[in-house]
């Protein structure tokens, strides 16, 4: 079946049934975008899509596991049979540990104790699931005359702000998954924005914040339309827009 549209945009979000990245979709679908809602159960992702094609949007369920290859390569041929192209990719999804982050979690990451099989988990879905989807999916970026790669990444993926022994971030646990894992998240951005720079590709990294989400057991103080509004403004760049950097709500973020 071909739905393949004629003026509105294309965008797949990766983890997009719940959080910041339904925020994004949601947010999207009300600018006319059409939304390919990435979600690894498929009765979650549908039930997310519906309602917000119940709320006006053109919104459609893919299921899509970063860490499947088969299946990323399956998500994307449907991708481009039914849609023809991509305009817009947003890698969000991303894990912060073993399950649900809890203070025993945070403990769990701090390097000299840490279990390496969590933090090849962590890299597996935050840094090698983005490699895979974002390859997938670049024949169908290249169909678009302005494709735009967003990948979430987070302020604890700032060398400059958590080594700071007196900045905003002095307080976080030191960790060996999940903050390493933005880290090299935010060097795969700069070097894909590199290598696609000059096929009009714009590649950056967002930090939406600390948001309530459940990876957080809910004690974010942004809300999810906080958090996704700087995935959607880096997704709707115009062509005079940045590439290779890392932003938040407040602007570029340091390395």
């Amino acid at each position: 079946m071909s739905e393949q549209t004629t003026g509105r945009k294309v965008a797949l979000i990766t983890g997009a049934n719940k959080g910041i990245g339904r925020g994004a979709a949601e947010q999207l679908a009300a600018l006319g975008t059409t939304v390919v809602l990435g979600a690894r159960d498929p009765r979650r992702g549908e039930e997310a899509a519906a309602a917000l094609r119940a709320a006006g949007g053109d919104v459609h369920a893919v299921v899509l596991d970063v860490t499947d290859p088969a299946g990323v390569a399956e998500a994307a041929k449907q991708i481009g049979d039914r849609f023809g192209r991509l305009d817009v990719l947003i890698n969000n999804a991303g894990i912060t540990g073993s399950g649900q982050i809890s203070p025993q979690d945070a403990y769990d990451q701090v390097p000299s104790t840490v279990d390496l099989q969590m933090v090849r988990a962590v890299f597996e879905t935050n840094v090698f699931g983005v490699i895979a989807v974002t390859n997938a999916m670049l024949p169908l970026l290249r169909r678009s005359p302005a494709p735009r790669i967003v990948n979430v990444s987070s302020h604890a993926a700032s060398l400059t702000l958590i080594s700071d022994p007196d900045g905003p971030f002095a307080g976080l646990l030191p960790s060996a998954a999940y903050n390493p894992s933005k880290s090299a998240l935010a060097a795969l951005t700069v070097n894909y924005a590199n290598e696609l720079r000059k096929d009009g590709f714009l590649v950056n990294a967002a930090c939406p914040g600390y948001v309530d989400t459940d990876s957080n057991n809910h004690t974010g103080f942004r809300t999810v339309a906080q958090g996704a509004a700087v995935l959607v403004r880096l997704a709707t760049l115009g062509v005079d827009g940045p590439t290779a950097g890392m932003f938040s709500d407040e602007g570029p973020v340091p390395w």
